[in-house]
């Protein structure tokens, strides 16, 4: 079998030597998908479809720095489609979280009980 040599980092490609993900979120929403495709959420084909989607709609970034926006965007719609989580649901756990980021001191751990508007 014919490979590439492999002398990046890690074993990784000659020439790949930057991070593969800007933002810890990135590899979190990446690792995620991987996540909800193993436990039979949904197919490969239909998160292709998904992400296909969305990185052909107008005003994309034609250097791709915006990638993993479209990324995050096609999983939220996937899993609303699929009844899994509807967008007014994420989009309220997403506010809390980042409450809860803003009233929690630095160097200490973000929990989402920190929401000041949290129901406990």
């Amino acid at each position: 079998m014919n490979r590439p040599e492999a002398n990046g980092p890690a074993g990784l490609p000659a020439g790949l030597d930057a991070p593969i993900f800007a933002e810890p979120w990135q590899a979190q929403a990446f690792a995620m998908t991987v996540a909800l495709h193993d436990k039979g959420l949904f197919s490969w084909s239909e998160w292709a479809q998904a992400l296909s989607a969305e990185v052909k709609k107008p005003g994309v970034a034609t250097d791709g720095h915006d990638y993993y926006e479209h990324w995050l965007a096609a999983l939220e719609g996937l899993l609303a489609s699929k009844g899994l989580a509807a967008k007014p649901d994420v989009d309220a756990m997403a506010r809390a979280w980042e409450r809860a980021a803003h009233a929690t001191p630095h160097g200490k751990p973000i929990l989402l009980e920190n929401d000041p508007h949290a129901v406990i």
